[in-house]
């Protein structure tokens, strides 16, 4: 038996990017926890990969940072020597009118979509050599459907998308595999803070309005998206290739 293969999800302290490190840790991957603030819930993480027979290596990154995918990349290569899947889940963004947007914002949200996406895949190819390698980009469903105040976020993610693209082409010949999935509305952290704090009409009815918009009647869960994503990193999901799947519950239909 072989090396266990590696991953690494970026923003993988909560939400998906938490349920998708522990799905793939119970698939048999060691598994690179990131984060950027949360040092404690970023560590619990870690020890729940540990006590599903994997290897957890917690990393702190700030994305916005040129220079940190660089590092991060460094920090797996030296403790793992390698790496099988790229998860690049993290996203930070402000949520205002497009008119209200300051260049300040934009450098946030594009440093941390899309020019970490870039510079992570680039680092992530050396270690996948020799191997079949996954390349996963998380979008959003605010790409294809205009959701108020999403615009700048939604910018930086079609931006994501086109790259997934363009990777798959390049690194075709590598034996890299690039994809995307492209969740609708997920029970998340995040998700309960803006039915709790930003809808105007509060969470009871942003259930009731999620529920009657989507066809499957609800939400997804973290892990539902994770299982997504996992699908992605195995030899059938592999052929999947420039595409970003809509995983949304069918929301995007009406």
């Amino acid at each position: 038996m072989g090396p266990r293969p590696v991953a690494l999800v970026t923003g993988s302290s909560r939400g998906i990017g938490r349920a998708t490190a522990l799905v793939l840790a119970r698939a048999g991957h060691d598994v690179v926890v990131h984060y950027r603030r949360e040092v404690e819930a970023a560590e619990a993480v870690g020890k729940e990969v540990e006590s599903a027979g994997a290897s957890a290596l917690v990393v702190p990154a700030d994305l916005q940072d040129a220079e940190a995918p660089g590092r991060l990349m460094a920090a797996v290569g030296e403790r793992f020597g390698r790496l099988d899947v790229l998860v690049a889940n993290a996203a930070s963004s402000v949520f205002k009118p497009m008119l209200d947007i300051e260049p300040r914002h934009l450098d946030l949200t594009f440093r941390t979509v899309v020019q970490s996406f870039l510079l992570l895949v680039q680092g992530a190819v050396p270690l996948m050599a020799g191997r079949p390698g996954t390349v996963v980009a998380v979008s959003g469903i605010d790409t294809v459907w205009v959701m108020d105040n999403h615009g700048l976020l939604a910018a930086a993610k079609a931006a994501l998308e086109q790259l997934v693209r363009y990777l798959a082409v390049e690194l075709g010949p590598r034996d890299v595999a690039v994809s995307g999935v492209m969740p609708g509305y997920v029970e998340t952290a995040s998700y309960r803070f803006f039915a709790e704090n930003v809808h105007h009409a509060g969470p009871e009815a942003v259930e009731a309005e999620v529920a009657a918009r989507t066809p499957a009647g609800r939400a997804a869960t973290a892990e539902e998206i994770a299982g997504i994503i996992h699908f992605l990193t195995t030899p059938a999901g592999r052929w999947i290739r420039g595409q970003t799947i809509v995983a949304d519950g069918g929301v995007t239909l009406h």
